[in-house]
């Protein structure tokens, strides 16, 4: 993607029924990641996140707390959902709540528009329903029952027991778009991504689309329908609307067409929502589809799906408090294949933090910086000839870097994580085999220690500028001591071009301090 265009990516909205765990932490991560790399290349980048507080999962659970579904969505955002994005540092440029106002005017604008346009029709529905997913399921979507459930069908994901529900609702035509999504995803493959999410999506399109149950009536939290208001929006035709909402959808013309189409990150479980009913909508209201939706896969404890029921849930504070949000963010996008299912255990992200971040890339940039400062007093010293060592290591920045960007653009984060590392370990093994501490002895290779020092030093500045996405308070503390100007304004594409700052500043601690057994807080 050439530099200036549009990249608008969204998170999923989340539910406020519970607090995150480090699933949601993932996604927002992952999300916050790819809008860092684009808006330091220079594209025009805007990150959506926010949260889903209608229906009748968030009543259920509001009323078992004794109080309203607003005030239990106002306690859960300030409490809880917004501070998530503070602990794992999330640079989001908006947050919407489709509890706003702006949020539900679009959403009853874009209803009357496919109401008038003859896309809404009233009928009657009889199905199995989760509560759980807000959603009827088809029978493939249930299995039996287990322990307190057995003999009853329940939901595949939730393990919980679906409710019969019959109803007098509004319907959207989607069976009308069942030939025109075929026709998309095999126009544009790369339209669903990772491809086994892709392939699983295609393969329920072409079983037959049926008409959509959009609104309900036995319960009243939610958006009313604009002409019957008797009637609320069902959650996930009101949720997913909230990315055109947010960008000035039928008020904002200008911000609008600047941003959309989107990019769609969200969990797999959630893709076909974002990849069949979320493009019918838009086809019908006439507007364009998300540019991607990408289905990323789960995060796993214990080889289960992360779950407050299934009290698999993890808060992501309880690893920031030990490794810091820096860890959290690399962890999660070196370790698991983005697209694929991944396990969490502490021992591993002890095990990754010790080698790879402390020993690794900390101890990288404390000895360049100790180096330059005991052998030159803090004078960025000037290299002389090089040699093909020195030649190698600027061969692997210009390398990596372009890796790394072409992986962005594929999403694939972890690949591109694991080419800029490349570059950590080809700096730790060049300062190895040169061993400037022993040139620093002999007053006749003062200059090739001056080249040595040089050489590396410029490895580290590349290396800061295409970690700055994935680690950004390590990266802004090491570029106060080796850089000039803003990190975030150095193009990351062109990571190797950074100016150093005359003179290096020493490291008052180290970047991942050294962390004793950590244990998992109570």
């Amino acid at each position: 993607m050439p530099a200036g265009d549009s990249f608008f990516i969204a998170t999923p909205i989340f539910y406020v029924n519970d607090v995150p765990h480090i699933g949601h932490a993932y996604t927002e991560v992952a999300a916050d990641v790819l809008a860092r790399w684009h808006r330091q290349r220079g594209d025009d980048t805007w990150l959506l996140t926010g949260t889903d507080e209608h229906g009748q999962k968030i009543l259920r659970t509001a009323t078992s707390h004794d109080v309203t579904p607003q005030a239990w969505a106002d306690k859960l955002v300030t409490e809880s959902w917004k501070p998530l994005l503070e602990t794992v540092d999330i640079s989001n440029d908006d947050f919407i709540r489709t509890t706003d106002e702006r949020h539900e005017k679009g959403v009853q604008r874009f209803l009357q528009k496919l109401h008038d346009d003859g896309y809404i029709y009233q009928g009657e529905f009889e199905g199995f329903y989760c509560v759980g997913c807000e959603e009827y399921k088809q029978p493939g979507d249930l299995v039996d029952g287990t322990g307190a459930f057995e003999g009853e069908q329940v939901c595949a994901i939730h393990s919980k027991p679906v409710e019969l529900l019959k109803e007098s609702n509004y319907f959207f035509r989607m069976s009308d778009f069942e030939q025109r999504l075929l026709d998309l995803y095999e126009s544009q493959p790369d339209f669903v991504q990772p491809e086994n999410v892709r392939n699983e999506i295609v393969q329920f399109v072409k079983q037959g689309l049926r008409d959509l149950s959009i609104s309900r009536q036995t319960f009243d939290w939610g958006v009313k329908v604009p002409w019957d208001e008797e009637h609320v929006v069902y959650v996930w035709f009101d949720a997913l609307l909230n990315y055109v909402t947010a960008i000035g959808y039928g008020v904002d013309d200008e911000q609008f067409d600047r941003r959309w189409p989107a990019v769609q990150l969200v969990g797999k479980d959630i893709a076909r929502f974002h990849a069949v009913i979320w493009p019918a909508m838009l086809m019908a209201a006439g507007l364009p589809v998300p540019k991607a939706v990408f289905g990323h896969g789960w995060l796993l404890v214990g080889g289960e799906k992360m779950s407050k029921s299934k009290l698999t849930g993890i808060a992501p504070q309880q690893i920031t408090d030990v490794f810091g949000a820096d860890a959290f963010r690399y962890y999660f996008m070196r370790a698991i294949t983005f697209g694929q299912d991944g396990n969490f255990s502490w021992e591993d992200i002890s095990a990754r933090y010790q080698a790879e971040l402390a020993n690794g890339f900390g101890n990288l940039a404390s000895r360049v910086i100790a180096m330059i400062t005991r052998y030159f007093d803090g004078t960025v010293p000037v290299a002389g000839e090089l040699t093909s060592a020195d030649l190698a290591v600027r061969e692997t920045e210009l390398r990596v870097t372009a890796a790394a960007d072409a992986a962005m653009d594929r999403f694939a984060i972890n690949e591109a994580l694991s080419s800029i590392w490349e570059l950590v370990d080809v700096l730790n093994g060049y300062i190895t085999e040169q061993e400037p501490w022993a040139l620093a002895k002999k007053d006749d290779q003062r200059e090739r220690l001056a080249t040595v020092l040089a050489t590396a030093l410029r490895g580290l500045g590349t290396l800061t500028v295409l970690l700055s996405p994935f680690m950004p308070t390590a990266t802004r503390t090491l570029w106060e001591a080796i850089g000039q100007g803003e990190l975030t304004s150095q193009p990351v594409d062109r990571a190797a071009e950074w100016s150093s700052a005359p003179t290096v500043q020493p490291l008052a601690a180290g970047l991942f301090p050294r962390i004793e057994q950590p244990e998992p807080a109570a």
